[in-house]
Order: structure tokens, then sequence, then C-alpha cells
């Protein structure tokens, strides 16, 4: 059943962006040739406000009694990098007009849901996983960006979201899980556009010889999420190399623009 809705949906898109726009009106609306009518000072009607800028939500990955991996520094874990990474990242954002949102902007511990939960309830415009890789023989080394698979989108959603309360304001639980659903559906391949740009602009500061390319997996903390949202693994951090480049300030940097320019389609 959940394919069948994905599939309609996706349908309903094709269908309406492949219909024929009615040729534009070229006269003034009433309320248009109202508008100039009124003298000024008068109570016509409110011209509509200034559209919000799109809200990214960046969630460090791990925190609190979930270290995440070790670092090739003693006693420094992956929760940390990230938060750091996260922070970093929300400035220059923030420089460029967009808004932000940390899931934790210190070290705690969150659910894999509740990080879902805060980009849903916030009706985030994008999902921003930070991450740091690791590998058992610390000689693995590169960057690598996360989608969810359209297999991952057959698993029943709603064992994740069982005892959370209504999903959407004024809409039935049942009818709000299939919205999600929709939405999560039609969600996937704005997300690996944006895989593939996060990917090509690390290229450019981490080489192309590290690049693991966009890779498809049913992570938990992008179930959830009903919009475009990425997984990012900027580099192993046990690597006797990269692990310790990924702590410089340089190089942080670097990696924080590349995909602050990917976010904003620069």
């Amino acid at each position: 059943m959940r394919k069948g809705l994905l599939i309609a949906a996706s349908c309903v898109a094709v269908v309406a962006a492949s219909a024929t726009p009615a040729e534009p009106d070229s006269r003034p609306s009433r309320r248009a040739r109202t508008a100039r009518a009124a003298p000024s000072g008068s109570s016509g009607p409110a011209a509509p406000g200034p559209k919000a800028a799109p809200l990214v939500v960046i969630d460090p990955g791990h925190g609190g009694t979930n270290a995440g991996a070790p670092s090739i520094r003693e006693g420094l874990y992956e929760k940390s990098v990230t938060l750091a990474y996260a922070q970093e990242l929300a400035t220059r954002l923030r420089a460029r007009g967009l808004r932000v949102a940390l899931t934790r902007r210190d070290d705690r511990y969150l659910s894999l849901r509740q990080r879902a939960r805060f980009a849903n309830e916030r009706r985030a415009d994008l999902f921003v996983s930070l991450h740091a890789n690791a590998s058992f023989d610390r000689s693995r080394r590169g960057f690598e960006t996360f989608v969810l698979s359209p297999d991952a989108l057959d698993i029943d959603g709603r064992a994740l979201r069982v005892d959370d309360g209504a999903p959407r304001l004024g809409v039935e639980r049942d009818i709000s899980f299939v919205l999600d659903d929709i939405e999560r559906g039609l969600s996937l391949p704005r997300a690996a556009m944006l895989a593939q740009r996060i990917q090509r602009q690390m290229r450019r500061v981490r080489g192309r010889q590290d690049d693991r390319g966009v890779r498809q997996e049913s992570h938990h903390v992008l179930l959830g999420a009903t919009m475009p949202a990425v997984l990012v693994e900027i580099g192993f951090i046990d690597h006797p190399i990269e692990g310790g480049e990924l702590l410089e300030a340089k190089v942080r940097a670097d990696i924080c623009e590349a995909l602050a320019k990917a976010i904003a389609r620069e």
C-alpha cells in the first residue's frame, strides 16, 4: 500500500507539471484595480509580507552517552567533532541569509526519533545530519553523503512515531501519517540532488581521491524526516592522517564552507 501511495503521489506531480498552463490574463484583477484606485492611507487589502528564508536543521551526530567513534586524539570523540562542525556551518549559513536550527547545541543525548521530530515540528526545508566515520583497521579515509534508498520507504514509519503526538494540527493521525509518507517520497529526488552538490563541493576542498560518493541506506535518523534529508560523513576521524586533519581549524573551515555552498546552491 505504501508503494502505491508513493506511485500515486508521483503521478499526480507529473500530471500537474505537464499540464498546459492557462494563458495569463493581461487585464489587472479586480483586487489589483481596487488597490490602485484606493487612496493612500485607506484601509485596502494588506500587501503580503516577505517570504521567510528557508530553514535548515543541522543535526550534530551523537551526543551525551552516545559518544560515537573515537578520534585519533585520545579522549576526543565524534560527538564533539560533529558539534564543532555544526556550529561553524550554522554561522556560515546564517551569513548567507538562511535560517538555521541545531538539534543540539551542547553535549546531550538525543534519540534518532527526537532528531527527526525536531525538524518535522519546525517544518524545516532541509535536514542535514553531520557525522564522522571510523574503520576497524584505521586505514580508510574519505567523505560520503547518504540518502534514503527507495526500499527504505517500505519500512513502517509508524513504528518510529508510535509514541508521538498528533504530527499535524487539525489532521487525523492516520491521514497525517499518509501525508508524511507522500512528502518523504517526493523529497527523495531533492535529497539526492543535495547529496550530489555536497560531494562536488567537498571534492574541491578535500580532493577527488577521497570522494566515496553518494550512497543509499536506511539510516533511521533520515527515515523520520518529511523533508529532503541527507547524512554527511565528513571523513574518518581515526585515520592516522585524515583524522588529524579533521581536527584542524583550517580544514573545518574549508569543509563547512563547502557544505554551506552546496546547501545554498552556490
